[in-house]
């Protein structure tokens, strides 16, 4: 039986900041009013993935609702929440998105994330979606995962980091862990390469 990472998706107790790792991707959280309280929302790769999201999310206390956006799109929302505050407060500087100081990503917001905006590519490697709309956060995002062991590459576009190469692949997997329930063993993280890294 492998050895459990002290960073792996099981590694510790679900919680609130691992909501994060929607952020990663195009998750937006904004304040409401005085500033009390903040709503958390992403749209998702596939609208399949809903209430894998749905149930992810409401592991760490925060129950969100399946919708659909003004231009058709799957999404996920979260109420306003006075408890979403503090996620609001390190993920933001002003209205801007922005990656925390010193933030350490981990096996459970990796997981939000690659659950969220992740997706196979066509070449053996595993694709993280980034926000088109958040550009200040793609650098800190490669740093955060590279420091995490799965260095990545930019696509061409610059809107996603690949993980290619088997033993990046073979460290996702370990980081993420099993596909949750209603999301395909294809779309999820998994040796399927040959590839040497």
């Amino acid at each position: 039986m492998p050895q459990l990472s002290l960073f792996s998706a099981d590694a510790r107790p679900a919680g609130v900041r691992d909501l994060g790792g929607l952020l990663c991707g195009p998750g937006r959280i904004v304040r409401f009013g005085a500033g009390d309280q903040a709503r958390l929302s992403t749209v998702l790769v596939d609208a399949a993935r809903g209430p894998a999201v749905a149930a992810a999310c409401a592991a760490t206390g925060i129950r969100v609702e399946v919708v659909t956006t003004e231009s058709g799109a799957a999404a996920v929302r979260s109420a306003f929440r006075c408890d979403l505050v503090g996620l609001a407060a390190e993920w933001t500087a002003g209205s801007v998105k922005t990656v925390p100081a010193g933030w350490q990503l981990d096996g459970a917001a990796l997981r939000l994330w690659a659950l969220a905006a992740g997706r196979p590519d066509d070449h053996g490697g595993y694709l993280l979606m980034l926000d088109p709309d958040a550009p200040g956060t793609h650098l800190p995002l490669l740093a955060a995962t590279t420091r995490l062991g799965i260095p990545p590459a930019r696509t061409a576009c610059g809107t996603a980091l690949r993980i290619s190469g088997t033993r990046r692949v073979q460290r996702l997997v370990e980081l993420v862990g099993p596909a949750p329930r209603g999301v395909p063993d294809g779309d999820w993280p998994r040796c399927w390469g040959r590839r040497a890294s």
